[in-house]
């Protein structure tokens, strides 16, 4: 018995199975109409992500306190641009994160803003992991 399409699009939770999802590979899901980017990164991208220096960021946020911990190589976010509200697009950019060709957001691994109009990172929705391989969004 799953809730119907007007109840999730309401803002129900849903469930996500990522067991499917490569290394290195991003998946797209949608949760109350808003798309979510879920990023399988790699050792290389959480690498480069926590040798950033927080301080330097336009909105300084750590990459520890934007995944959940024993979970780093999950990143989840809200896909829409923080500058005008456009749908970037994964693995693009500058630092092979996420890239708004609209007006040049650049996004890190992490989903922080590094350069361009957007004033703030990309939103972590809430999410908790329900076992190893699968997340609740909501």
């Amino acid at each position: 018995m799953n809730p119907d399409a007007s109840t999730i699009a309401a803002g129900a939770p849903i469930e996500v199975d990522l067991s499917p999802v490569a290394e290195g590979q991003d998946i797209k899901v949608f949760w109350r109409g808003k798309p979510i980017y879920i990023s399988h990164r790699t050792k290389k991208q959480i690498e480069e992500a926590r040798a950033v220096n927080v301080a330097s960021l336009p909105d300084p946020q750590t990459d520890e306190a934007r995944v959940k911990s024993g979970h780093d190589q999950w990143l989840v976010v809200i896909g829409i641009c923080t500058h005008l509200g456009c749908i970037p697009i994964a693995h693009e950019g500058s630092y092979d994160g996420f890239f708004c060709p609209c007006h040049g957001s650049v996004y890190d691994t992490s989903g922080r803003i590094r350069q361009g109009p957007a004033p703030s990172n990309l939103p972590v929705p809430p999410y908790q992991f329900v076992s190893d391989t699968k997340i609740q969004i909501g």
